[in-house]
């Protein structure tokens, strides 16, 4: 066995690990942490699979920015009586017990390969390179340079219409 499968698997538990105390944390920017951590791993994960760009996209936008942007929420909302948030077993949470319950089993079956009778098949043959910088720009501002631009649009849109609200507000003030 070489070492690729074993740092998988420690990422895929560090993953999951990491995945459980952030849902189970009580505290929210703990609960921030370990989502970072969570990104992290998959991140790391990214690297595995030889998607460099991915990899990188998930540390800058995901673990920075987007977290960022949490952690401003956290603050802002200023979640101090955290007997309000208690949460009481009901009819959804065991509903959403028993479907997670489901999930895992099925992921069990599927990777166990129970009931199949032909294995996985192998990889692509350009599988080192698709997940390269240079294969991603050529396929984003090639094939789908179209839809690339309709949604930079739609984001200026955004933030256009954003910043109006905003301006608006401050001025009533």
């Amino acid at each position: 066995m070489t070492a690729e499968p074993l740092i998988f698997f420690f990422l895929a538990a560090f993953a999951i690990t990491s995945a459980v105390l952030m849902v189970v944390q009580r505290n929210p920017v703990v609960s921030a942490i370990y989502l970072i951590a969570n990104f992290f791993s998959i991140a790391a994960l990214y690297l595995l699979l030889r998607a460099q760009l991915l990899a990188v996209l998930q540390i800058v936008v995901y673990a920075g920015a987007i977290m960022v942007l949490v952690i401003f929420v956290i603050m802002l909302l200023n979640l101090g009586d955290e007997r309000a948030l208690v949460q009481r077993i009901n009819f959804r949470v065991l509903i959403g017990v028993t479907v997670a319950i489901a999930f895992l089993l099925e992921l069990l079956y599927i990777f166990t390969g129970i009931g199949s009778e032909s294995p996985a098949p192998g990889m692509h043959p350009d599988a080192i390179s698709l997940g390269t910088v240079e294969s991603m720009g050529s396929a984003l501002f090639g094939q789908y340079v179209y839809p690339f631009e309709i949604t930079s649009l739609l984001l200026l849109a955004a933030i256009v219409g954003a910043v109006i609200l905003a301006r608006k507000r401050v001025e009533r003030t």
